[in-house]
């Protein structure tokens, strides 16, 4: 078994349309820690006006994240305006099942998106 991500980009904000287009993807499952904020808990800069931007292109986006820490991802989802399943358990597949249905579309139009490779963004090929 091969563990890669498809994409490799420096911050979320750097997923465009056009590579969502190319790509066929329809909905982006997002982590928190260190992909929607920093560090220091706090949301990323510009992080609003990108979601929204994908939003307005038909672009579906859910907040998946491992944390049980519910008021951080709360906190996240109501500034950002998105949906989230917390303590998703990644990689297993059940938080991503779940969030899946929530989104309506097929697995083969989701990307995950996060910081690391074992729990965000598993992919075997």
């Amino acid at each position: 078994m091969i563990f890669y991500p498809d994409v490799y980009l420096n911050n979320v904000k750097d997923i465009t349309i056009e590579l969502l287009k190319k790509n066929d993807i329809k909905g982006l499952l997002l982590d928190v820690d260190n992909t929607l904020i920093d560090f220091d808990l706090k949301i990323l800069e510009g992080s609003k006006e990108w979601c929204k931007n994908l939003k307005s292109k038909g672009i579906k986006l859910c907040i998946l994240s491992n944390t049980n820490k519910i008021e951080k991802v709360k906190k996240v989802a109501k500034e950002l305006d998105l949906p989230y399943i917390n303590f998703a358990k990644k990689p297993f597949k059940k938080g991503f099942k779940k969030a899946m249905k929530f989104l309506e579309l097929e697995a083969k139009n989701i990307a995950a998106v996060g910081d690391q490779i074992m729990t965000d963004v598993l992919r075997r090929k």
